[in-house]
């Protein structure tokens, strides 16, 4: 049987415990997913800081078990069967974490769908929209004379604001009363987009009444707070 220190990327970040979920990660709007997904779940994990300044992410090590260099990434000492397994792409792993945990995905199979039909959502739409966005209106696009491309995306940007407020429109949360993975998944994204990224009077944010709102509950739980800052910079 395999163990965690048969995988190239145990030597470049030693595990001090290796019987956890290792979570190889950043605390950016992807990164923070899985973070706050673990400490909702209360799964035990270890948290090791990919640097991106030190291009960790373009390290052998790294890429051996994800090629597309991307955080997060995490590997299971004790996946299905036992057997360690490794994986990559924020959705994959909230989705293996809820099966994992049972918890903030629904049992019930049209449920089930209906809710990763929304993390889905997130991972097509709101997640590159608002990411291009950021490079046009504070990175390096911001030095572009030609405000095209910026307003191409503060468009589809409102237009994705829009679908889910409406979809919040008299609901707790995404999915109703039962805050899961959707959740996850898109509100890191929304508090990077009028925070980090300095979007909020560009799209209109507080046109939105029920993305505000439920931002707010989200970034409220006490779980979310600590993900936030999983794993330390410093």
């Amino acid at each position: 049987m395999p163990a965690l220190s048969d995988f190239p990327i145990s030597h470049k970040w030693p595990a001090q415990h290796p019987e956890r979920i290792q979570l190889y990660s950043l605390p950016t709007p992807n990164g923070v997913k899985a973070s706050i997904m673990l400490e909702e779940t209360g799964l035990p994990y270890e948290p090791h800081l990919v640097r991106f300044d030190a291009n960790d992410q373009m390290s052998p090590e790294f890429l051996s078990v994800n090629p597309n260099n991307k955080i997060p990434a995490i590997i299971d000492p004790n996946g299905p069967g036992g057997e360690p397994l490794a994986l990559f792409e924020s959705g994959a792993i909230l989705i293996y974490l809820a099966d994992k945990s049972g918890q903030f995905l629904p049992a019930d199979p049209a449920r089930r769908y209906e809710a990763i039909q929304w993390l889905m959502f997130q991972m097509d739409g709101i997640g590159p929209m608002f990411g291009q966005l950021g490079f046009f209106h504070k990175f390096a696009g911001k030095e572009y004379e030609d405000k095209r491309p910026r307003d191409r995306y503060v468009a589809e940007t409102k237009r994705l604001l829009n679908v889910l407020d409406q979809r919040l429109d008299q609901r707790a949360w995404i999915m109703g009363d039962d805050y899961g993975i959707a959740d996850i998944a898109t509100f890191p994204w929304v508090r990077n987009l009028i925070g980090f990224y300095e979007a909020r009077e560009l799209v209109s944010f507080d046109d939105f009444a029920n993305v505000k709102r439920v931002l707010d509950a989200f970034v409220a739980r006490s779980a979310v707070q600590r993900g936030l800052d999983i794993p330390k910079c410093g």
